[in-house]
């Protein structure tokens, strides 16, 4: 598919350009071995040796871990100047882990560049940016607790002298049976609204209380675990409070509203692949007397998800270009969100359609792809938690203003 032209940097442009020739020169033939032989999915020493081997490539390239600063061991690039990057590590199922820009790390990493202190940041996020450990960010909890409405949370950290001790139960929590630090978001004041009463901790998986109950059954195959974990009397230090108490609801916004358009943009790169193979196909399967891709219906469905996905495009680009004015972009996040996780599921649904048997079958990437991509409905806040976003702005905007600003002004965030 030819690129369309964005109103991108000469930076942003050459490293995704970079990022392209990485992808295809070295991800996608690797991601063809380990689809071929699937076994090696399922040896995760072999997949992490092979994660491994990408990232010293990813170095080569200039490629990895771009919207890291240089001095925790990434390529110094804007966060907007970096997005074009991911859409085209999206491409591959194993790029991303290769850049080093998968989540939840990507996201994880961020959090901690943000509102870590120096020592946190030379305990934690240098040792992430490196690929030396993994992390997780544990905040959905089961049943009765917080999941698309996390004022339910009830895991708690109370202080005990110059500690705090939680105790919680939590689930989906992305990577937490491979991390080795899990971000926990905890209620700390029992008094006050959720939102002004919960804290996030850096606490390091094997400290003593924390239970990884089992990797929760998901669908898909990511390589990543789900897991259940609980936390009984786990006792951590202040030092291992991000930012300050009872703030965590607002830095884990700034943390998800980037992470969430990074995510748009992987997902984005995903469907362009998708429609890339869908029309490859199309062009050489004879049927009906010539080629499919003679089909005007079919070479419609093809050109409206394209065209979908030139809008996701745009759209991520603004609510980036808002952020970077410092903008919590809340409304232009979610609307991004939503339209961006419908429009790439139906473009992958419409290329496994297109090339039928070959679509379901597991030579191609498609039905790995299709399985990956529905989850991004539900992960990062479901779509009917994003528009129930919108349309308090839509209909109550003045009471929504005046809420955000007092949190802002409470926490000078």
């Amino acid at each position: 598919m030819q690129q369309l032209q964005y109103h991108d940097s000469e930076t942003a442009r050459e490293l995704a350009e970079r990022t392209r020739e990485f992808v295809e020169e070295e991800a996608i033939p690797r991601e063809k071995e380990l689809l071929r032989n699937r076994e090696l999915l399922e040896d995760h020493e072999r997949l992490d040796e092979e994660i491994e081997e990408l990232r010293k490539i990813a170095r080569e390239y200039e490629v990895y871990a771009p919207q890291i600063p240089e001095e925790y061991g990434g390529g110094g690039m804007e966060f907007r100047d970096a997005l074009p990057a991911f859409e085209e590590a999206g491409r591959c199922l194993v790029a991303p882990s290769g850049m080093r820009i998968s989540a939840p790390d990507e996201g994880n990493m961020h959090l901690l560049e943000l509102v870590g202190t120096e020592e946190q940041k030379e305990r934690w996020l240098e040792p992430l940016v490196e690929g030396e450990i993994r992390s997780a960010f544990s905040m959905t909890e089961p049943m009765d607790g917080a999941g698309s409405d996390p004022k339910m949370i009830r895991t708690t950290a109370t202080r005990d002298g110059d500690e705090y001790v939680i105790d919680g139960h939590k689930w989906w929590t992305t990577q937490g049976v491979e991390a080795d630090l899990l971000l926990v978001m905890a209620r700390t004041d029992m008094d006050s609204h959720p939102y002004q009463a919960c804290s996030i901790f850096a606490v390091p998986a094997d400290t003593d209380g924390v239970d990884v109950v089992r990797d929760v059954p998901h669908m898909g195959d990511s390589g990543k675990s789900h897991a259940e974990i609980r936390f009984d009397g786990v006792r951590v230090t202040e030092e291992n409070l991000l930012g300050t108490e009872n703030a965590g609801f607002m830095i884990a916004q700034q943390r998800l509203g980037p992470a969430r358009l990074t995510h748009c943009m992987r997902f984005a790169g995903m469907a362009e692949r998708a429609i890339e193979i869908a029309v490859a196909y199309a062009s050489e399967r004879e049927s009906f007397g010539g080629p499919l891709a003679e089909k005007q219906s079919l070479r419609f469905s093809l050109v409206d998800h394209a065209t979908r996905l030139h809008a996701v495009r745009t759209m991520v680009r603004h609510a980036a270009d808002e952020i970077e004015q410092e903008k919590r972009a809340r409304v232009p996040v979610a609307m991004c969100k939503t339209f961006a996780a419908n429009a790439v599921q139906d473009a992958v649904d419409a290329a496994v359609q297109v090339c039928g048997g070959n679509g379901i079958g597991k030579d191609l990437p498609l039905a790995d792809f299709y399985e990956n991509v529905r989850a991004f409905r539900i992960v990062d806040g479901a779509d009917e938690v994003h528009k129930r976003s919108i349309a308090k702005r839509l209909f109550d905007e003045d009471e929504v203003r005046e809420e955000e600003l007092e949190n802002l002004t409470r926490y000078g965030v």
